[in-house]
């Protein structure tokens, strides 16, 4: 908890913050359930925020999730994030119960120059029916990184999470969100009230929980996606329908069940500059703890008939990166069948990140995509540490590809950065290959050209 409140401190001082990342994106905080959109040439995401139980919270389980507000990320180049801090928060909204920590998954949609944020809370009074539970409300502003305004009452005839809008070519909208099923409406011009009654959308699994539903259009199909428990944790699958109120029928899986074993998943389509992208989450710097999550991003692919090529998850991530950064290939592409691993810095303060560990003659480890640009770069720089010593040669594309530099790593049990000059220089881009070239362990925590 110390951590979070250490940097909400930072984002009230700076107002917001830059983050260099590649899988997660997120690199400062948890996140989750994210629902990425195009506005303004950029593209923002607005993610759910797990946060750690506080502890004078004692109605709260320890063992659920905990949610208090949202914040908003954007970027023009998928790999550099500015977080713009919180927009929402459940002790700002009238009609929220403020200590039930309930503030799942969120969307955003833009319509005539306002932005519409829409996310679930539980409610702090009871309906005409009686019911309290989750309400969907909604938020107005007049720019995608806000401020937002909450609207004093959640959107009538709507009980349920996981809020997710879409707007056809003839300018109808519709509100999605789950409930045990799968429902859907049409909205008003508002953005704020129902124009229909609500509807199940039929023909969905009937085994398992379902939630969490994003639909798009793409060339005149509609793919309505949602997370599913077919066997024992939450995989992402997808139906197609010439409709957006269905029918819809089954179509396919578009990314497994998490091999870091996280029991949910949160799904997001969009497309940016020619390619189109999966944004989901995992628990990637929480491992025994799966209430904390993190938000991630991996490019995705159609085949000729329409169906989703089913995306695996990679550290990697998407966008380029510039050689003149700190690269972290802990984040790396591939990697040596034999004599290389990733562990964390500290497995305590996980979001310090991770090492790239080398041991063996030969091991290696590729982070693809590497910017070198036009200008020559004199030398690189290597945060590194082997008790014992070791070398480490630098290639370009391959394994056995163009040697660019070798650098020796001093013997030490304490980090060191190293300098060494960069040969043969390469200008564009490239796959970046760091190779070991004996017996002796060395731990890599990120190289930098300059």
């Amino acid at each position: 908890m110390k951590i979070y409140k250490l940097l909400i401190l930072s984002l009230i001082v700076l107002g917001t913050t830059c983050l260099s990342a590649q899988n997660p994106i997120v690199r400062n905080q948890f996140s989750a359930d994210p629902t990425a959109r195009v506005f303004n040439g950029k593209v923002y995401v607005f993610p759910s925020h797990d946060i750690p139980t506080p502890k004078d919270q004692k109605q709260l389980r320890k063992d659920w999730f905990c949610m208090a507000d949202y914040h908003v990320f954007s970027s023009d180049n998928l790999t550099d994030w500015t977080d713009h801090g919180m927009i929402v928060a459940q002790n700002k909204v009238k009609w929220v119960d403020s200590t039930s920590y309930s503030m799942w998954a969120p969307d955003c949609i833009e319509r005539n120059g306002k932005y519409y944020f829409y996310f679930p809370a539980n409610k702090n009074q009871s309906d005409a029916n009686g019911r309290k539970g989750f309400g969907i409300g909604v938020a107005i502003a007049d720019k995608p990184e806000g401020p937002y305004n909450p609207l004093p009452e959640p959107i009538k005839g709507v009980n349920g999470i996981d809020p997710n809008v879409f707007i056809d070519k003839d300018g109808q909208a519709y509100l999605y969100w789950a409930l045990g099923n799968i429902f859907v409406a049409k909205l008003k011009d508002n953005m704020t009230e129902l124009a229909s009654e609500p509807m199940i959308i039929a023909n969905l699994p009937q085994k398992g929980l379902k939630e969490g539903p994003f639909l798009f259009e793409r060339k005149g199909i509609y793919y309505l996606t949602i997370p599913h428990v077919e066997n024992k944790i939450e995989r992402l699958e997808y139906a197609i329908g010439n409709n957006p109120m269905g029918p819809f029928k089954m179509a396919g899986v578009v990314m497994d069940e998490s091999p870091m074993n996280c029991w949910t998943n949160h799904q997001s389509f969009v497309e940016y500059k020619g390619q189109c992208y999966l944004f989901y989450h995992q628990d990637a710097y929480s491992p025994k703890f799966d209430k904390n999550r993190s938000i991630c991003a991996d490019s995705l692919f159609f085949n000729s008939d329409g169906t989703i090529r089913k995306v695996t998850p990679t550290l990697r991530g998407v966008g380029v990166t510039k050689a003149s950064q700190k690269i972290e290939i802990d984040r790396y592409s591939l990697k040596s069948q034999t004599g290389s691993s990733v562990a964390f810095l500290d497995s305590i303060q996980t979001f310090n990140g991770w090492k790239a560990i080398l041991n063996g003659p030969n091991a290696w480890i590729q982070y693809n995509t590497v910017d070198f640009g036009n200008n020559k770069l004199k030398k690189v720089h290597v945060k590194a540490l082997s008790e014992n010593g070791s070398t480490l040669q630098v290639r370009l594309d391959k394994a056995d590809g163009q040697l660019i530099a070798e650098i020796k790593i001093p013997k030490g049990k304490s980090w060191n950065t190293v300098e060494a000059k960069v040969s043969k220089f390469q200008t564009g881009i490239h796959n970046l290959i760091v190779v070991q070239k004996d017996e002796n362990q060395v731990e890599i925590d990120w190289i930098q050209f300059k």
